[in-house]
């Protein structure tokens, strides 16, 4: 739990999304005050809080009507119905999808909930109905494979226990055959205390979606004066519980209280998910043995806690677990016709070796053969889908940064406005006006920023790519992590392109405008794609989603921004359209 001095030695004080965040000195009343007075300062000061645009709104047309006014630490709404947590679907194939509720259960016990879908909004075609039984065993949740539908299809689904019916979801089943266009949404990094869920809301608002998919970091584990909660008592969404999860019941509460948020069961409601973990699912900097924000001495097994965090991942999510007999394996397959083959990868639990640090790196220890990201098991499986896959695309649904990320040592050791600059003036001067200084800066080593993304674990990408690039596959990576938004090429050692990826920003979470407020962020972009050999986009100062749209001529991504996450009434804006086109010759980033 040590929130306040982390990644001391790594490549950079940012290296990813993790919690760095000192704990608060100030405790109740005064406090309160504060972070109060913190909101109104912002708002009323241009500190980046919006209150001019029409994206989400106050009250009731926030989220399109499926979402509210709410969506803060309070009861939701319907706060009396046994299904208060809404309900979800997921992990879609051609005939069949996962559906998710959760029964408040007014005394311990079984009970029985029936479920029902129909091709029709008012249930006049009833296509697949049943019973099962839920139980404090599993947290009263409950999860059904409704199968036997047709492939491509909309549907709507709903539940009820004895006369109390659950609100009506909708859901689609992924196509066959020939399929001209699949449209997804992309986030990560939703962190409940950090902001609202506004780009929940503006997902869930659209009506061209076909799904979500939810990169990871979809829960927290921090308690309440951890990472990124200065604002979290004026907004209402202060975590519960209020210290750092550790067991079962943990995990578990702190699920229950983001279903409480309007917009995440807006969502829900709207569009099925596909969903992978993140380290902050578990703890901050997983691995396969252990976490940085977790200490076997004070805080038990890390076994057990990821146990935990797992079991509850799986009661509140909608997913299908390949094997259920191991509920660690979460990397699985959907295909959309023959247009594209979706791989959801595991980068944190089953197979990542420990992360290394800046001075481990320096000393050629990240480039052992042997290290591992994935783990050999999942290598295996990945080789064996892509190679039997038809389809146009081949995409990986994955947490951390593909790309080569590597920024000068003289950044990396000291992430300043005087660095950036200093290197950015000497790389804008021809080399015969350069001072012998500036030569020696341009001339530095370049390191990872992120040691905690694939670069730090570089066999392991090499492995990956060649499987693309030996395939003939037109690879896309999909990430997130960061809480910025990247694209870029993915390249193998010789610099030949292997394909290109996609990262996404954060949901709530702070980028770069909080851990490094004295660079602009026009700047600190801009020298990012300067100084990194195969980065095209770079954005690092807002929250939003990234929409995915494949056809077979190409894959197009928007990067959709919100203007704020502090208050309900906030703008929406495409930044940026960029593409890819399939065949070898291409497969680099292209502005659309």
């Amino acid at each position: 739990m040590r929130t306040d001095d982390k990644k001391n030695d790594q490549a950079s004080p940012i290296a990813h999304d993790g919690g760095n965040d000192p704990q608060q000195g100030l405790t109740g009343t005064t406090r309160r005050s504060l972070l109060q007075s913190a909101v109104l300062f912002a708002m009323f000061s241009g500190g980046g809080i919006g209150l001019t645009a029409c994206g989400g709104g106050g009250g009731g047309h926030h989220g399109g009507g499926f979402g509210g006014g709410m969506g803060g630490g309070r009861p939701p709404d319907g706060s009396a119905s046994v299904f208060k947590h809404g309900i979800a679907s997921g992990d879609p194939l051609t005939d069949r999808v996962m559906l998710w509720t959760r029964v408040t259960a007014s005394a311990p016990g079984t009970i029985n909930v029936e479920w029902e879908v129909a091709s029709d909004e008012a249930f006049g075609i009833i296509v697949a109905r049943g019973t099962t039984s839920t139980g404090s065993e599993r947290d009263y949740t409950v999860k059904v494979d409704a199968f036997g539908l047709q492939p491509g299809s909309t549907y709507f689904y709903r539940f009820a226990v004895g006369s109390d019916r659950s609100p009506v979801g909708r859901t689609k089943t992924l196509p066959v055959g020939g399929v001209s266009q699949a449209k997804l949404a992309v986030v990560s990094c939703s962190n409940f205390p950090s902001g609202y869920f506004n780009v929940y809301a503006e997902i869930a608002k659209r009506g061209d979606i076909d799904l979500v998919l939810h990169l990871g970091d979809y829960i927290y584990e921090f308690g309440r004066v951890g990472y990124a909660s200065q604002l979290a008592i004026a907004i209402d969404r202060v975590s519960d519980p209020d210290h750092e999860l550790l067991t079962l019941t943990d995990y578990r509460l702190r699920h229950a209280q983001y279903r409480t948020d309007n917009d995440l069961r807006a969502l829900h409601a709207r569009l099925p998910m596909i969903v992978v973990w993140d380290d902050h699912d578990v703890a901050d900097n997983a691995w396969l043995g252990g976490a940085e924000n977790h200490d076997d001495a004070t805080e038990g097994s890390f076994a057990a806690r990821r146990a935990a965090a797992v079991q509850a991942f799986h009661e509140w999510l909608p997913t299908r677990q390949p094997d259920p007999a191991n509920p660690l394996r979460i990397y699985r397959s959907f295909d959309f016709g023959t247009l594209a083959s979706m791989h959801m990868l595991d980068t944190r639990l089953v197979g990542r070796d420990k992360q290394v640090t800046l001075s481990q790196y320096l000393a050629g220890e990240a480039s052992a053969p042997t290290r591992q990201l994935l783990g050999q098991p999942q290598v295996d499986w990945l080789a064996g889908r892509m190679a039997a896959s038809p389809c146009t695309w081949q995409i990986l649904g994955q947490q951390v940064l593909m790309m080569r990320m590597t920024i000068p040592l003289s950044i990396a050791t000291n992430f300043s406005l005087e660095s950036v600059t200093e290197y950015l003036a000497a790389l804008a001067l021809p080399e015969s006006a350069r001072s012998e200084s500036q030569r020696a800066l341009i001339a530095q080593q370049k390191v990872p920023y992120n040691l905690d993304a694939w670069d730090g674990y570089p066999a392991a990408r090499d492995t990956v790519l060649a499987m693309a690039r030996n395939q003939g596959k037109n690879l896309i990576s999909l990430a997130g992590d960061t809480h910025n938004a990247w694209a870029g090429n993915l390249t193998d050692p010789s610099g030949q392109r292997v394909g290109v990826e996609f990262g996404t920003s954060s949901v709530s979470s702070p980028g770069f405008e909080r851990a490094l407020p004295l660079i602009a962020s026009n700047l600190l972009a801009d020298a990012f794609r300067r100084t990194v050999d195969d980065l095209r986009y770079a954005e690092t100062s807002k929250r939003g989603y990234a929409v995915l749209t494949l056809t077979t001529g190409e894959a197009r991504c928007e990067y959709i921004e919100i203007s704020t996450v502090f208050s309900r009434d906030y703008s929406v804006r495409l930044a940026a359209t960029l593409r890819v086109l399939p065949g070898a010759s291409n497969l680099q980033v292209l502005v659309a």
